[in-house]
């Protein structure tokens, strides 16, 4: 009865979810096969500030927000919880430097994709086919983390077999994505978004209740470990390169995340920017508070669980009652469906758009009927979908770092490439390509052998070394035809 129970709030919120994708679908104009992708992809960009703060805040926390990072906390105290709080700025970060100026020059190109711009930009095939090809490789790998982080997380909870949990939410995330395009995933990633609030709220004051309040769990804290409630943690383990390599990692890489800068291909007006700046920024400053306090006073209530990552769920078995314990599973399978749905339209967006209508139409999109594109477009986002729900089936071992090695890769292709191609007249196709070869090479030879870099993270060096090519290659190629730089110039 207690499992039925926990069923409940998440078999509903998965059906409200597949509904909204079904209304969302039927409001796609489908109009030519032009206004489709736009539709489809962007949609129609027209986000307000709400939806717009919400999808960027879905689209960047994942399963890590509710298990990983609180587990983190769990181990190394409040100095983890100081440390998780860097990434706060997310939506005031990605807005403010790429927001207004990334979507007006969208708008002149009639960008619908990351890839679309950095055509536009270029004009270079190999920058295209080297973009889109790590896009689809390194999501599919991500993907593939979050769908089993969600279905491992819904056996600790409910005690039904992993299968069940993943085929629950994939084939959800996959059915309203595929059916109601960017439309679905922006309205559904603002419910899942209000839904990681308030699970995250639950479980907090269950704990601050089992552990007599924040001042004795302090306390409780600080007789089991008094570096639990210091800035390096206990241990010290928290020196300061990987504070700055935290800052890199979560702070000024995210603006090479597509699945987030994409976000800025679809507002409405600079009033929903605005607001969602404001919003975004105090939403996910509270979501975050609250998750990784939960893992760290959680310590006091719960002093003896053999690993971090079991922090959340056995603290949502044991305190909570089984209605609510079903409200918290539905916050991290929230936050994993809102993190697959974006890269799953951009794994789509990359095969339809980049690759199909750019090489294969020459990218004459009026050369194929809108049904046509249409059903390419849903078959793409069902067969992507498909092919990592089975992988999924049989995961394999050392999972967390190939979602590290994802969430660096797309960061070294993409942070320089979008970031100077909208501010540096200087920066061309060879300052690309040169940036994104050195900077994977770097990051993969750091990433496999460990080599230590003055107790950095490997994305830090990639990235200052990627810059520096980057350089290097736009002052050795061909500057940029002056009708880009008209496109591009300043407004």
């Amino acid at each position: 009865m207690e499992r039925i129970a926990i069923l409940i709030p998440v078999v509903g919120y998965l059906v409200l979810s597949i509904a909204i994708a079904v209304w969302s679908g039927r409001r796609t104009k489908r109009g030519d096969s032009g206004s489709f992708l736009e539709e489809y992809f962007i949609g129609g960009r027209s986000m307000g500030g709400f939806v717009l703060a919400m999808t960027i805040i879905a689209s960047y926390t994942s399963a890590s927000s509710f298990v990983g990072g609180p587990g983190v906390a769990y181990t190394l105290g409040l100095g983890w919880v100081l440390l998780a709080m860097i990434q706060v700025p997310t939506t005031f970060l990605t807005l403010g430097v790429l927001g207004k100026r990334f979507a007006i020059i969208a708008r002149r190109v009639r960008a619908v994709t990351i890839v679309d711009f950095l055509h536009a930009r270029y004009r270079n095939d190999t920058v295209v086919i080297v973009c889109s090809v790590a896009m689809i490789l390194f999501f599919m790998a991500s993907m593939l983390a979050q769908f089993i982080g969600g279905g491992r997380v819904f056996q600790a909870v409910t005690g039904y077999p992993y299968e069940v949990g993943l085929v629950l939410f994939g084939v959800s995330v996959i059915a309203y994505t595929t059916v109601g395009g960017f439309r679905a995933v922006a309205l559904t990633d603002a419910m899942q978004g209000m839904v990681m609030v308030l699970a995250s709220v639950v479980v907090l004051m269950a704990v601050l209740e089992a552990g007599g309040g924040v001042e004795s769990c302090v306390q409780t804290l600080k007789a089991i470990d008094p570096g639990l409630i210091t800035p390096s943690g206990a241990g010290g383990k928290i020196p300061g390169p990987f504070l700055f390599s935290f800052w890199i990692l979560v702070g000024l890489g995210i603006l090479g995340l597509p699945q987030t800068a994409q976000r800025c291909f679809g507002y409405k007006d600079s009033r929903s920017m605005h607001r969602a700046m404001i919003m975004g920024t105090l939403i996910i400053g509270f979501l975050l508070l609250c998750t990784h306090l939960t893992g760290t006073l959680g310590r006091a209530v719960l002093p003896e669980l053999p690993a971090g990552d079991l922090v959340m769920p056995t603290l949502t078995v044991e305190l909570l009652p089984p209605f609510w314990a079903g409200v918290f599973v539905a916050g991290p399978i929230a936050a994993i469906m809102s993190t697959v749905d974006s890269m799953l339209l951009l794994v789509s967006a990359s095969i339809v758009k980049d690759l199909y209508v750019r090489y294969r139409l020459k990218g004459d999109v009026s050369r194929i009927s809108p049904a046509k594109i249409s059903r390419l477009s849903l078959w793409s986002t069902l067969a992507a979908g498909f092919v990592v729900f089975l992988a999924a089936f049989r995961p394999p071992d050392l999972l967390v770092w190939i979602n590290l090695f994802a969430f660096g890769g797309l960061e070294v292709v993409f942070l320089w490439p979008i970031v100077l191609g909208l501010y540096w007249k200087k920066a061309n196709a060879a300052g690309t390509l040169l940036s994104i070869a050195v900077g994977l090479t770097v990051f993969m030879t750091l990433s496999i052998t460990k080599f230590p870099v003055f107790g950095l993270h490997a994305i830090v060096p990639s990235l200052l070394i990627s810059f520096f090519a980057f350089c290097i290659g736009a002052h050795l190629g061909k500057p940029a035809p002056p009708d880009i730089l008209r496109v591009f110039g300043e407004d």
